[in-house]
């Protein structure tokens, strides 16, 4: 996956270009800063065609992880052998990130495709998601965390003062600078706050 934010971002917001020591710390920073905000939300941003999603029903609803939803192709039921049977009929899509199969049809109530004779437990969807484009905010999280740690003043957590000279340092406790630890404040999660998703229906694994 690409990064949530560029090494222009960076020099966006710091209103210059980046220097040959920063830029070969730039990349490394961006990527975790992506990864914690993945992990924090976890949402993957990224634009997806056809991704699939085994799912395990809450009640009779289907809760789809990754968002937006764009749109949603095809449902089918797993066997007890983990196989994935032809797509079933008469499911729902909310429009923003639910599947009903409260109506779905499926071989196998009738047919010999279903050899046991009852609903499956998991659900594979195939489904269209994510954003062309990051949101602005998300780019401004991602690169504000990459550039706490690239403007640091030391890379000890908490130093907020170095000279070299007859040496001198200052340590601070709390909001101080962060070294080398990339980060999220709790500032950053309460702006990514509308992307974290919380567990309903269960994803089990992704294709």
């Amino acid at each position: 996956m690409a990064d949530l934010a560029t090494t222009a971002d960076l020099e966006g917001r710091l209103g210059r270009s980046l220097t040959a020591a920063e830029l070969a710390r730039a990349s490394a920073l961006l990527a975790d800063a992506s990864a914690l905000v993945r992990a924090y939300t976890r949402q993957d941003f990224d634009s997806v065609t056809g991704d699939t999603v085994v799912l395990r029903p809450v009640g009779s609803y289907l809760r789809l992880p990754q968002r937006p939803v764009i749109d949603v192709q095809q449902v089918a039921g797993i066997d007890c052998d983990g196989l994935v049977g032809e797509p079933i009929a008469g499911w729902c899509f909310d429009g923003v990130d639910k599947v009903e199969i409260t109506g779905a049809t499926f071989k196998g109530i009738s047919d010999p495709w279903w050899p046991w004779n009852h609903w499956p437990e998991t659900f594979e969807v195939t489904y269209d998601h994510g954003y062309t484009v990051t949101p602005a905010d998300v780019v401004a999280v991602t690169a504000g965390v990459a550039l706490r740690v690239l403007a640091s003043p030391s890379q000890v957590d908490g130093m907020v003062s170095e000279r070299i000279g007859q040496y001198f340092y200052q340590l601070q406790q709390g909001s101080g600078a962060v070294g080398l630890s990339v980060r999220l404040s709790d500032a950053d999660k309460d702006a990514l706050g509308r992307y974290r998703r919380t567990a309903s229906t269960i994803a089990l694994r992704a294709g």
